[in-house]
């Protein structure tokens, strides 16, 4: 069940976090500030915390909440989820202040925690987390899916989201939470 936990969290988030408004974020950063490195770094360390917080509250809701009336709520959250993702997300003003004295990798890792919060990846850790019961895992794998989805938009820029139109990525993306919820709901993997 860990490698399970592990690379659904990967794949959903990956899928998730493409044109989403933290990958917007990441490109604004690259695009601004030029310094790679230090926006990968605020980027993991920013995704670290919220994510380890969002499995944290996913692993806790699992034990106040009886099992069935669990996969009821994972399973229409899921479904919920793969609704949001048809909504696409914009860049919030602001988002990208002068890095002064907090320098890239501060303004990065402020930026994109506070970014990250109540967005759809974060949700979804929640929700992974409650599924499977592996907060290490799950908060590797979206860690790892966060990763994968900014590091390109950092290095490569507005490149890197255009080789596939983003309605696909975020139909494709809606599919998967809806999959997933659908099979919740049906008690497979329980």
């Amino acid at each position: 069940m860990t490698f399970e936990a592990f690379w659904v969290s990967t794949g959903v988030v990956a899928l998730g976090e493409i044109g989403d408004k933290t990958q917007l974020l990441a490109l604004l950063l690259a695009a601004r500030y030029r310094k790679p490195v230090p926006i990968v770094l605020g980027i993991l360390v920013a995704t670290l915390a919220n994510h380890a917080a969002a499995a944290a509250l996913g692993a806790w809701l699992q034990t106040l909440v009886n099992p069935q009336w669990m996969r009821w709520i994972l399973g229409a959250s899921f479904l919920a989820v793969a609704v949001w993702m048809l909504i696409p997300d914009k860049a919030d003003e602001g988002e990208t202040a002068s890095a002064g004295r907090w320098g890239v990798f501060g303004v990065t890792v402020v930026a994109f925690f506070l970014a990250e919060m109540g967005d759809k990846t974060q949700i979804a850790t929640v929700m992974l987390a409650a599924r499977f019961d592996s907060l290490v895992w799950v908060t590797a794998g979206t860690t790892l899916g966060m990763m994968l989805a900014n590091v390109p938009a950092v290095l490569f820029g507005e490149r890197a989201v255009r080789f596939v139109p983003m309605a696909w990525v975020h139909a494709i993306a809606a599919l998967v939470f809806a999959v997933i919820g659908v099979l919740v709901l049906l008690g497979v993997g329980s």
